[in-house]
């Protein structure tokens, strides 16, 4: 049976996420916020939804091409095939994420992984539910040469989670390495929306790809973290959908039957002639204020305790997925994304998502009880455990964002 690497490492994410804020605090450094922080996972998870449910047909055309199309029958016994194979997976992530950055349509599939104004591991995890269905075209020529899926499978698993350590600023250069593979401080320039910055750095585990293709730029720079035209929302679901929102818009607006094509195919920064022309990526001010909003003490220990619990549900449903049956996989993933969705509004100080949070917390055990064998007092410990912090935060919550509005808006009037 093929591993879920991926899911399998869930645990050591967090793990070496929380090294990454000791040293930050060692180091007297802020490399977290929290409602950013979350946001950035929640998004990571909605793609591991994603997978869940359509692995089958993201993989589809790979194992075709292998069962139907193969040139040459590999061996899976022999070492050399791996090292290929594994060159292979890399090449071909370089040229998929190049292609990213500079075609309309699948910029809006990746753009999620570059929305975040901050840098750390938690960034790593930020992901977009529609990459994979675009990404997986780029790998189907090593199924045409021959490379057996399982070898695949194992090989894309591992160029991912190289990539994981990447995102950190806690790691400087790392002197004869620069020249060979990716390391933090390369991908660290990947990142920024700097102009010297913009579309460099393309590769995942070898850098000489860049080198090679010249795309590749050296750390000089500090580096201004995000994109060129701010997210400013801490929805998940909106952050998938944002860039495309804006594509599918510009296309209704053109008069031109042939550049509402030309919109989705044009690099990033198109625009019809007719509205307007290319528009270069603002300059970056001298001092670039992140998208946040305060938020009570009641909301960060509650928000906090909730994610752990999605979180959980989410890598127990990763490794436990072909256990499972289909409504209690619907069901998991029904809350997961609703409670995401409003931990996203209440860090926002919606209105809408303290009723939404109440309905979810209140209806959770029930949907639970729906596709499991789970009892009453089952039933009873979840309303406690997802209940009483609801009340706590019903409490404090409006109350303390309506004292944090007051004290902002002060602020302004005396600047």
């Amino acid at each position: 049976m093929q591993r879920d690497y991926i899911a399998l490492a869930g645990p050591v994410f967090f793990v070496l996420i929380a090294i990454e804020l000791w040293v930050g605090h060692r180091r007297r450094q802020s490399y977290y916020r929290l409602n950013d922080a979350v946001n950035d996972i929640s998004t990571g998870i909605l793609m591991q939804l994603t997978t869940l449910f359509f692995k089958g047909v993201i993989l589809a055309g790979y194992f075709a091409i292998s069962a139907n199309f193969r040139l040459f029958d590999l061996s899976a016994g022999r070492p050399w095939v791996w090292v290929a194979c594994f060159l292979g997976v890399d090449l071909a992530y370089y040229w998929f994420h190049r292609l990213s950055h500079e075609i309309n349509f699948l910029w809006a599939a990746h753009v999620v992984h570059h929305q975040s104004e901050d840098y750390n591991l938690a960034v790593a995890l930020r992901q977009s539910s529609l990459q994979p269905f675009f990404s997986a075209v780029f790998y189907w020529p090593l199924a045409l040469l021959g490379f057996p899926p399982l070898v695949f499978l194992a090989c894309s698993a591992f160029n991912t989670l190289y990539q994981f350590w990447l995102h950190t600023r806690a790691i400087g250069t790392l002197g004869p390495l620069e020249a060979v593979l990716v390391t933090p401080s390369h991908h660290r320039v990947h990142h920024g929306r700097n102009p010297l910055y913009i579309d460099r750095n393309h590769g995942g585990t070898f850098i000489v790809w860049d080198r090679l293709f010249g795309t590749f730029q050296k750390e000089e720079e500090e580096v201004v973290y995000g994109i060129t035209k701010p997210l400013a929302s801490w929805n998940p679901v909106w952050a998938n959908l944002h860039y495309w929102v804006e594509l599918f818009e510009t296309a209704r607006r053109t008069r031109h039957p042939l550049d509402r094509i030309r919109t989705f195919l044009k690099p990033p920064g198109w625009f019809p002639a007719d509205l307007g022309g290319f528009q270069p990526p603002p300059p970056i001010p001298s001092h670039p204020v992140k998208f946040d909003r305060g938020y009570p003490p009641a909301l960060r220990a509650y928000a906090i305790f909730q994610f752990a619990t999605l979180t959980g549900i989410m890598i127990a449903l990763g490794l436990f997925a072909q256990d499972l049956g289909l409504e209690t996989k619907l069901v998991g993933a029904v809350l997961i994304v609703w409670g995401l969705v409003d931990l996203g509004g209440l860090f926002e100080g919606r209105a809408w998502s303290y009723s939404s949070e109440a309905a979810r917390v209140f209806s959770a055990p029930l949907l639970a009880l729906l596709v499991s064998s789970g009892t009453v007092a089952w039933a009873a410990t979840g309303w406690l455990a997802l209940g009483i912090p609801f009340f706590v935060l019903r409490i404090a919550g409006q109350r303390s964002f309506q004292r944090i509005d007051e004290t902002s808006a002060v602020e302004a009037s005396n600047s």
